[in-house]
């Protein structure tokens, strides 16, 4: 690639990156009350009102909409296709939305403590994916806003929400325990939504939009936190499920320890 290239990339993942920065300071600066408990699951808390944790996501979702059809954001395009190429796509954003399910799921392996029980982490993922999917496609079906490369359906990004709805279930399960495992999931999000609009498939207010809807919905859930008491599983510890992503299936695998 080319150095004119990797500056304008380099530009992108700034001011990315700087939208990452913001989320990550709004979070640590509230969640400070916290305590852990070394002995038990973390207790589910509440240190600041949905309304607060609100902020972030919705002024991701305003700017999105704000600059959508703008000439912002197609200078954006034009100086991005001109740097790396009008046939250029390196599809490594289909997969790096699943990373940060990885990582959760993952890191209940290793024994890694989390704010709960993984069959409720599961279905606190499937819930926040639901209803964040729910409005993206909703909304995609509303305004049918045209691609850069001319398909249909551009605003907001799906890939963008589906990761941001994963790192935010990551970061809920993990802040109060380890803030690097818990945010890094974000850092995946960035180049997901980087990657969108290198590769041509995303205006930058879709991916600004999708990230907002992703992380908005996941807090909804788990400030409501919706069927809090079922779990089959609670006590059978020795009892694991993990769902399994790749690019053309998925599966479940489960453990369970004699």
């Amino acid at each position: 690639m080319k150095i004119k290239s990797i500056i304008c990339l380099k530009r992108i993942f700034i001011i990315l990156n700087l939208l990452f920065i913001s989320l990550f300071s709004f979070n640590f600066t509230f969640s400070q009350n916290n305590f852990i408990d070394s002995t038990k699951q973390i207790e589910t808390k509440k240190p600041y009102s949905l309304l607060k944790k609100s902020i972030i996501p919705t002024i991701l979702i305003v700017a999105g909409t704000s600059i959508s059809g703008s000439q912002f954001e197609k200078n954006i395009k034009t100086k991005i296709r001109n740097r790396v190429g009008n046939n250029y796509e390196f599809k490594i954003d289909d997969y790096m939305v699943y990373a940060p399910i990885v990582e959760l799921y993952l890191a209940d392996i290793l024994g890694a403590k989390s704010k709960n029980h993984w069959f409720d982490q599961t279905k606190y993922l499937a819930f926040s994916n639901l209803l964040s999917a729910g409005i993206t496609h909703g909304i995609k079906q509303i305004i049918d806003k045209e691609r850069p490369n001319g398909q249909h359906f551009s605003f907001p990004s799906g890939h963008t929400t589906l990761v941001f709805t994963n790192a935010t279930v990551l970061k809920n399960e993990f802040k109060d325990t380890s803030f690097l495992l818990a945010y890094s999931g974000y850092g995946f999000g960035i180049a997901t939504g980087a990657f969108r609009m290198i590769n041509n498939k995303h205006w930058f207010s879709d991916v600004l939009a999708g990230a907002g809807i992703g992380i908005l919905a996941t807090e909804i859930v788990y400030h409501f936190e919706p069927l809090k008491n079922f779990n089959p599983f609670k006590k059978s510890k020795n009892i694991s499920i993990v769902p399994s992503f790749g690019s053309n299936n998925y599966s479940v695998y489960c453990s369970y320890k004699f």
